[in-house]
């Protein structure tokens, strides 16, 4: 059975729905109740981790029975498993649903096969209706499944001869006003920012998303790896999200974020961290701001990587070229060989 117009209409306001949904270890779902003749019957989407999903959400509002041979259209497939609320798929079963459409495939080892669970009991069920804009809502949530750990974009601005910074150590500023301004765009756009000690220590920055002298209404939360003590008094310290601080261990630190519902990381920190993101293949996405100015020196962008030969190289796929004012902007990925 094909889409109706009235489905691909309830799906629709279901995804305008779960852009209602917060950001977090769950995906934003919305879903829709239709009538046997397309009406809308009722609504919902997920609040937020604990609460019901979107799905329960919707027949929560309705009398029962009254899903009797309704059409849930939802924007995840219906998940099979038992968390902290019960698996929708059978909710959806239990209530009497005879058809339901989704966008996206689940892809959670134990959360998935909700569409078999439910063909198997008599329900009809179709995929795909309006994936591509589903899987733009959550794409970053879908990169967390993916990769097991939050999606990491590893940024840095160098000169057009690699250095980060001058002899002296200064490096304020190596870019323009339109790289910089599209620095903060992207960090508004992350759920953290990371810098090591080294940075906070030399350049105390405070780690906001900044749109000229305000401040964007979303900010990442600042993170701090390193051992050294941060002082008191410093900027990142009285950033509008607490801090959090870490030890080296990478692996840790992303473990740990991605179970505080961090999806997205933006590493802004100085060439050691970078380059330990690099060298421990942890880097999903490279941000490189190239100007237009010589300096020399020994203040490379990056340190060791762990390329020893230049067959052990790093290649990159470049995503785009951005210009940026006077600088020019590198968006590149690791090459499929690189990331395996």
């Amino acid at each position: 059975m094909t889409v109706t117009e009235a489905e691909r209409d309830a799906m629709s306001r279901a995804l305008a729905l779960a852009a209602n949904g917060p950001r977090g270890l769950n995906p934003q779902v919305g879903a829709v109740i239709l009538s046997p003749s397309g009406e809308i019957l009722s609504e919902g989407w997920h609040h937020g981790a604990g609460t019901p999903h979107a799905e329960v959400d919707a027949l929560s509002k309705l009398a029962p029975g009254a899903a009797q041979g309704a059409t849930a259209i939802v924007t995840l497939e219906p998940c099979n498993h038992t968390g902290r609320t019960g698996p929708c798929a059978q909710a959806l079963i239990d209530a009497g649903v005879g058809r339901v459409v989704y966008a996206l495939d689940d892809p959670g080892e134990k959360s998935g096969g909700g569409a078999e669970r439910m063909r198997a009991a008599g329900v009809d069920v179709q995929s795909g209706e309006q994936q591509d804009a589903a899987r733009a809502l959550i794409g970053d949530w879908l990169a967390v499944q993916r990769l097991g750990r939050p999606h990491v974009t590893v940024k840095w601005a160098q000169s057009l001869d690699g250095r980060a910074a001058a002899s002296d150590g200064t490096s304020q500023w190596i870019t323009g006003p339109a790289a910089r301004a599209d620095v903060h765009a992207r960090r508004a756009a992350s759920d953290a920012i990371v810098v090591g000690t080294g940075t906070v220590l030399a350049d105390d920055p405070s780690l906001t998303a900044r749109d000229g002298d305000a401040l964007y209404p979303s900010q990442p939360v600042p993170v701090v790896i390193g051992s050294r003590e941060t002082p008191a008094d410093a900027a990142v310290r009285r950033h509008p999200h607490a801090p959090l601080f870490y030890d080296g261990d990478l692996a840790g630190v992303l473990e740990d974020l991605r179970e505080r519902g961090v999806q997205r990381v933006f590493v802004e920190g100085g060439p050691t961290l970078a380059s330990a993101f690099l060298a421990q293949g942890f880097a999903d996405e490279i941000l490189a701001y190239l100007a237009p100015v010589l300096l020399g020196g020994d203040r490379l962008a990056l340190t060791d990587i762990g390329v020893g030969t230049i067959a052990d190289a790093r290649r990159l796929t470049i995503d785009e070229w951005l210009p940026l004012g006077t600088d020019l902007l590198a968006i590149a990925h690791p090459t499929q060989e690189e990331s395996d």
